[in-house]
């Protein structure tokens, strides 16, 4: 790391700490040259693939974009979307993959989505998923209500239905 003051190569690291939810790392550094201080910010990077064959940054603001969309009139608030553009990105990350896939990303949101609204997730789904017929969304939907079915035999608590 070169110093930011005098160009030498060397830098001392005198304290780490996480940062945004330990996505990132902050580092005081001293240059032994000049021994001044200075301040990096480490991450680590997530490059989405795209159909197209280009590459770019994975955003979190892209994700509740395109989530935001499916939630249009829905009780689904902007503190909601952040929560599942961070579980989507952990989930993503957890991979270990430098690289994914725009279509993973897809499969990662439909999750958390469905635990967050079910409307929204069958209009998500249906785009994502390119239904086709009525008999796309009823097989959609005959999966929800047999997985609310199976969990309220088990007994727990079947997902928020928001009206």
């Amino acid at each position: 790391m070169y110093c930011p003051f005098c160009r030498n190569r060397d830098s001392r690291v005198v304290d780490s700490r996480l940062q945004d939810d330990g996505s990132a790392i902050r580092r005081r550094r001293q240059c032994p040259e000049c021994g001044r201080r200075f301040t990096t910010m480490e991450t680590t990077s997530l490059t989405v693939l795209k159909r197209s064959g280009a590459a770019e940054p994975f955003s979190r603001s892209k994700v509740i974009t395109g989530v935001r969309k499916a939630c249009k009139g829905r009780p689904v608030t902007d503190d909601d979307l952040a929560l599942l553009a961070q579980e989507v990105e952990e989930a993503i990350r957890s991979a270990g993959s430098a690289e994914i896939q725009a279509h993973e990303i897809g499969l990662a949101i439909l999750g958390p989505l469905k635990k967050l609204d079910q409307v929204a997730y069958l209009r998500f789904a249906s785009v994502y998923q390119d239904f086709e017929s009525l008999a796309d969304f009823e097989k959609a939907i005959g999966v929800l209500r047999a997985e609310q079915a199976d969990a309220e035999q088990v007994g727990l608590q079947p997902a928020p239905t928001r009206a």
